[in-house]
């Protein structure tokens, strides 16, 4: 038996989805959109938040708006 590969930074195993595609869509659509699709961990922030800079794998974020998604990454 082969041994596992390592998951590298921007790799999100099983999810095949563009977290830029999110861009214009209400944060509620968008957040429920993303879970659909396999996204573990959906994080919607402010304009200019500040955060932690650790990778999470299967972690979604949104930078929101007046209720609409302006910016989307994984990690």
């Amino acid at each position: 038996m082969a041994p596992d590969e390592p998951t590298l930074p921007g790799e999100t195993p099983g999810i095949q989805d563009d977290p830029e595609a999110y861009v214009g869509l209400g944060q509620e659509d968008a957040e429920a959109r993303a879970r659909s699709r396999g996204w573990t961990t959906v994080r919607s922030l402010p304009p200019g938040a500040m955060i932690t800079m650790e990778y999470a794998i299967g972690r979604i974020n949104f930078e929101v708006e007046d209720g609409v998604v302006r910016r989307g990454w994984q990690g």
